[in-house]
C-alpha cells in the first residue's frame, strides 16, 4: 500500500491554523505553502487502526511525546523541512534486535543528529539499501551523526540474521507491532523502507520514502549536522 497517494484535504492557512506544508521549489528547496496538504486521510486512518490491531505485540517498543505530523505535498518522496517547520519525534525505545536483554532508546543520542531507518528483513528494497546505509554510517561518524534502525513487522531471528549478515554497524530497535512508526502521525505505513533524519534537537529535518542511496544521504545529512 502507498497511503500517501490517498485522499487529500487542503486546509487554508489562518491565524488559528498557521501550519503550512513544506513544498519543493524548482531548485529542490522547501518553502512554506499557503495550504496544508494532508495525505493519508480516511484510508490511512483505517489502515493505521487495522495495523495497530493486527500487529501490536505489547511491550516490544514504546514512544513518549513528540509533535511531528507527516504531510506529503503532491506525493513527494524526498522531503526537506527548514528549522521553523520541524516537529519533534517522541522518545523511541525498545529492545535491540540482537540482544533481547538490552534496551535501545533515542534519548541515548541526546544532542546528536540521528538517522532513523525503518526496515524489515522481508523487504527487498531494505535489503538493497543496506550496504548504502552501512557506508553512510561509516562516512558520517566523523561528523558526530548516529544511525538507529527501527525493525518492523519482522521476527527477531530474521532481523538478527539480517543485521549479522550485513554486518550492520549500528543498533536497531525490535518493533514487530510498528509502535514507533504508528507514533508518527499521518506517516504512510506502507512506505518501508523509510529514512528520517533528525537534527540535534531530534526534530524531523529530512525524509526519504523508499530506499535511499549513500550518495544522496551523506551530503544531505552532513548539511543538517553543520547547522
Amino acid at each position: 500500500m502507498d497511503h500517501h497517494r490517498d485522499a487529500e484535504l487542503r486546509v487554508p492557512v489562518t491565524p488559528s491554523n498557521p501550519a503550512a506544508a513544506p513544498v519543493r521549489s524548482p531548485g529542490g528547496r522547501v518553502t512554506r505553502s499557503r495550504t496544508v496538504v494532508r495525505r493519508a486521510g480516511l484510508t490511512a486512518g483505517v489502515g493505521l487502526l487495522l495495523l495497530a490491531g493486527a500487529c501490536s505485540t505489547g511491550d516490544d517498543a514504546a514512544v513518549f511525546g513528540g509533535t511531528f505530523t507527516f504531510v506529503s505535498p503532491d506525493g513527494a518522496r524526498d522531503l526537506a523541512y527548514p528549522p521553523e517547520e520541524r516537529g519533534t519525534v517522541g522518545n523511541l525505545s525498545g529492545t535491540d534486535v540482537t540482544d533481547e536483554s538490552h534496551t535501545v532508546s533515542l534519548d541515548d543520542y541526546a544532542g546528536e543528529v540521528v538517522v532513523l531507518n525503518f526496515w524489515g528483513s522481508w523487504c527487498s528494497p531494505c535489503r538493497a539499501e543496506a550496504d548504502d546505509l552501512n557506508a553512510a554510517s561509516d562516512d558520517l561518524a566523523a561528523d558526530g551523526v548516529r544511525f538507529l534502525g527501527l525493525n518492523v513487522r519482522d521476527t527477531r531471528s530474521g532481523a538478527a540474521d539480517f543485521t549479522a549478515g550485513k554486518q550492520t554497524p549500528y543498533a536497531s530497535i525490535y518493533d514487530p507491532g510498528m509502535t514507533t512508526l504508528l507514533s508518527l502521525r499521518g506517516f504512510p505505513t506502507g512506505s518501508i523502507p523509510s529514512t528520517i533524519v533528525l537534527d540535534e534537537e531530534h526534530r524531523v529535518a529530512r525524509i526519504w520514502l523508499g530506499a535511499v542511496k549513500a550518495a544522496d544521504l551523506v551530503p544531505a545529512v552532513r548539511e543538517i549536522a553543520a547547522e
